[in-house]
């Protein structure tokens, strides 16, 4: 399966986050508008001072996500630490009446490495995931905020997979897939489903009678037939989600 991973296009992944970046800007400048003038005529209000903040959230929760979609499309998992640097240098320059500073420090306990959780497995369960802690310090005229909030972003892939022998060697074989996202159903962008046969990795087309119900729950039916020697049926499924991460797991057959 490493074939096909390397097969998948690595420039969608710098794009998103590059994107990313610039929804996070975007989102954070209004509110540093609102702020700065806020100071200037000395009437901040706390409603404001609560929404500047919450973009500040939003914004980082965006960075992570587009590093996490870098980084399971083929992209190097180094990414995140290095976009949450310039994006805290981002945060630390823009308030000129005090101080503003973003701290961050990425998920390292097992089975987390640089903030980042990548296990795509052959038991039919594969995750991408994301972790960071954030400390946001704001001070200056007449206000010290302290906040701390933590992000996990985590895409969950599970598929279960049933077949029936037909002739010889064909066989039916039904493949369920469940999306899950912050352990909520999600929505996927893409499915791809390989069987294995014979040495080899295949896509079933429809000269195997392929098709896939999608439930609008998070929950596909993948159905297709194919020729497989034996009663070792594996299949895998390469998924994205709405948000460009990919996930794939891998599943054996049961027989019914």
């Amino acid at each position: 399966m490493d074939k096909v991973r390397e097969m998948r296009e690595r420039n969608s992944g710098q794009v998103l986050l590059i994107a990313a970046f610039i929804m996070a800007f975007l989102l954070l400048s209004a509110e540093l508008y609102i702020f700065e003038v806020g100071n200037v005529m000395s009437e901040f209000e706390s409603n404001s001072l609560t929404d500047f903040v919450l973009n500040i959230k939003l914004s980082s929760r965006h960075i992570v996500i587009g590093a996490l979609a870098n980084a399971s499309n083929g992209g190097s998992i180094s990414v995140l630490e290095l976009n949450l640097q310039r994006w805290a240098s981002l945060i630390d320059k823009q308030y000129r009446f005090g101080k503003s500073i973003l701290n961050y420090t990425l998920e390292q306990n097992s089975p987390y490495s640089s903030g980042i959780w990548m296990d795509w497995g052959t038991n039919g369960l594969g995750v991408s995931s994301a972790a960071v802690n954030f400390a946001y310090k704001l001070s200056g005229r007449e206000m010290n905020l302290n906040q701390s909030y933590f992000l996990n972003i985590t895409t969950t892939l599970l598929v279960e997979s049933t077949y029936r022998g037909m002739l010889g060697n064909d066989k039916q074989i039904n493949v369920t897939i469940r999306l899950l996202n912050e352990a909520n159903a999600a929505l996927a962008k893409q499915i791809i489903i390989y069987y294995y046969s014979e040495g080899n990795w295949l896509i079933p087309t429809q000269v195997n009678n392929y098709s896939i119900l999608d439930y609008g729950n998070g929950t596909y039916l993948a159905s297709f037939t194919a020729s497989i020697p034996g009663q070792d049926v594996q299949v895998s499924a390469h998924v994205v989600d709405q948000r460009e991460i990919y996930v794939r797991a891998n599943a054996t057959s049961t027989q019914i």
